[in-house]
């Protein structure tokens, strides 16, 4: 899994105008939208912040992996916030999020799913890696760690 294939510099925003967590994931959803991999905006909101408010998706060390399945996704897309502040998240440690990872697959595809979130999950635990991601202070910038990332593993 080559998150390259499924990350567009047009899907990151640096900060995020959002301040809260619903805000945050619907502000990624919005970035999905606009970047024409999302036919339906209200639907995948609905379906991601229904996964969240089954459990928090706040992983720890500052991250957190919103996801969801939806028929308004045709491929496996995924969208990076930063928040210009530390967010609550509800997060396993109980510590801010710094980072923010949506991952929105069609309902078909869940091995494709997986294998997302533990390739995310993966890459942020390599300390180095996890805070030049929170130190970035652009889109371009992100991405390009990403694509580094990606060229070394």
């Amino acid at each position: 899994m080559n998150l390259l294939d499924i990350l567009t510099p047009a899907s990151i925003k640096v900060p995020l105008a959002a301040t809260d967590k619903k805000s945050a994931i619907f502000e990624l959803v919005d970035t999905l939208r606009a970047a024409g991999k999302v036919s339906d905006a209200p639907q995948l909101k609905e379906a991601v912040w229904a996964r969240e408010q089954a459990r928090s998706t706040g992983i720890g060390h500052g991250l957190a992996i919103p996801h969801g399945k939806s028929t308004c996704v045709r491929d496996l897309a995924m969208a990076i916030g930063k928040p210009a502040e530390g967010m609550d998240f509800s997060s396993i440690d109980q510590k801010p999020v710094r980072l923010i990872v949506l991952l929105a697959s069609p309902v078909d595809r869940t091995s494709d799913h997986i294998q997302a979130l533990a390739k995310i999950s993966r890459l942020m635990t390599v300390a180095d890696f996890r805070d030049r991601v929170y130190a970035a202070e652009s889109a371009e910038e992100m991405y390009d760690l990403f694509q580094s990332q990606e060229v070394a593993t």
